[in-house]
């Protein structure tokens, strides 16, 4: 079945109509993924870099820092919470006792204990967040920041390094984050077009990885797509009929590259989790987010240059309540205990124990981090309420400087005192070490956000 739709996207500069011929659910694989592999035609690689790819788990809801990586032993008991710190790897550097794994491993990452934001809204947060700027973010009762909406990190990386013709630079894993019906508007490529939108793919217990973008409909299966010859029949009668608009003769090549994807079994196989030793995939936990944070690491080292994983509101009953992730307002240290901390400390660990094993983590980054951060005063409901003015991340690998802690909170943890960074220098400084840089964002259009963290390269 072919379904055909018309929409606009910025091509070389200008707006052209572009038309989107859908091969069952390929949802954009037929042309949408095409146009977006045709991008490595024309953009330009980054002349130097030590990191490759970033993996940002995504912690939606925002984690508590004192209840992670900025424990307050020494704060009045309505602050600090029942959980005390342990000694990690690192002297001198505690995090909470609920993660030993990550405290065994200090060595390897570097904790920002100062990060800071503009806005407690879930909306307008989670578009600071993820492309340095609340501008276009929204706001849970569907207020709009006035500006044009940047682009997300991950599509700033696709429009820069441009794409491979096997694999999409930027893959989202985890469901799509919304906050209550409306979905967060930083995720995607924004200005930059869907050319730039995450592949997206997910993990369920039941049914293995998915593609949403790639599923087939009407009982259709991959073999239409690998009889190229019937396939190629169908969609040249639907193109000829849009060879008058501008660009169109330039998608056909691309188009077969999207297709290449659905089709190699080599492409296939990176997003087949079967493929990992059992033991391997138990190290990471068989629970949603372990499994997404293995397939980040398979999709790395197949090329891919930003892997999202979203620790997202929409989770089996076993790892979620439907609260909104990290977003606990009530009963937060049993819901920490009882789910969230020892599957973020068990995935975390075994992800930056397979990157070292097989030579990856010198050059992958891993970014572990929120929207904000919590309440450091504890609510009536045994809860922390929303808190964007302190809290923490974990960065690793990717030639970063790691068994340290830049910046610093006050005994409560309730502002920064020392080296107080945005998420936009955060990630200014993530991709300076994959070697995108001013020179390389102002080449693609893009304007360079944050300052760099010194501290950390």
């Amino acid at each position: 079945m072919l379904r055909l739709g018309l929409q606009r996207v910025r091509l070389g500069g200008r707006i052209s109509r572009r038309a989107l011929v859908y091969a069952g659910g390929l949802g954009a694989a037929g042309l949408a993924l095409g146009d977006l592999l045709h991008m490595e035609a024309s953009a330009g690689s980054a002349s130097r870099r030590s990191a490759r790819s970033i993996i940002l788990l995504w912690l939606w809801g925002g984690p508590s820092h004192l209840d992670t990586f900025d424990p307050k032993p020494q704060a009045p008991v309505e602050y600090r919470g029942p959980f005390g710190p342990i000694a990690t790897r690192v002297p001198g550097i505690q995090i909470s006792e609920l993660l030993p794994q990550l405290a065994a491993r200090a060595d390897r990452f570097a904790l920002v204990r100062s990060l800071h934001c503009r806005s407690n809204d879930h909306g307008i947060a989670g578009t600071i967040g993820l492309t340095g700027s609340d501008a276009g973010g929204m706001s849970l009762g569907g207020q709009v920041v006035p500006g044009p909406l940047a682009p997300a990190h991950g599509a700033v990386v696709s429009k820069v390094l441009g794409f491979t013709a096997s694999m999409p630079r930027f893959v989202a894993l985890g469901g799509p984050l919304h906050q209550g019906k409306r979905p967060i508007r930083g995720e995607g490529g924004g200005p930059l077009g869907p050319l730039h939108d995450p592949l997206r793919a997910d993990y369920d217990p039941g049914q293995g990885v998915k593609l949403p973008q790639l599923d087939l409909i009407d009982g259709h299966s991959a073999d239409l797509l690998a009889d190229r010859q019937r396939l190629r029949q169908m969609l040249d009668g639907q193109l000829r009929a849009l060879e008058r608009w501008p660009a169109i003769d330039r998608l056909d090549q691309f188009r077969q590259q999207a297709l290449g994807l659905l089709t190699s079994p080599q492409a296939r196989q990176v997003f087949d989790l079967a493929r990992e030793p059992q033991a391997l995939r138990r190290r990471y936990g068989m629970f949603r987010f372990g499994q997404c944070c293995l397939l980040a690491r398979r999709l790395v080292e197949a090329g891919v240059r930003l892997v999202q994983v979203n620790w997202s509101s929409h989770v089996e009953p076993v790892e979620d309540t439907g609260d909104g992730g990290w977003d606990m307002h009530d009963r937060n240290f049993q819901q920490l205990e009882d789910r969230h901390a020892w599957m973020l400390d068990q995935a975390l660990a075994a992800l930056l124990d397979d990157l070292l094993e097989r030579g990856l983590l010198a050059e992958t980054i891993v970014v572990a981090v929120g929207e904000f951060g919590r309440t450091p005063r504890i609510n009536e409901k045994a809860g922390r309420d929303h808190w964007e003015r302190c809290y923490s991340g974990l960065v690793a690998g990717g030639g970063l400087r790691g068994g340290q802690v830049v910046g610093a909170s006050d005994a409560r943890g309730e502002l920064p005192v020392d080296q107080p960074v945005t998420p936009a220098d955060l990630f200014r400084t993530l991709l300076h070490q994959m070697g995108i840089g001013t020179t390389q964002l102002t080449a693609a259009g893009l304007t360079p956000r944050g300052e760099l963290i010194e501290a950390l390269l």
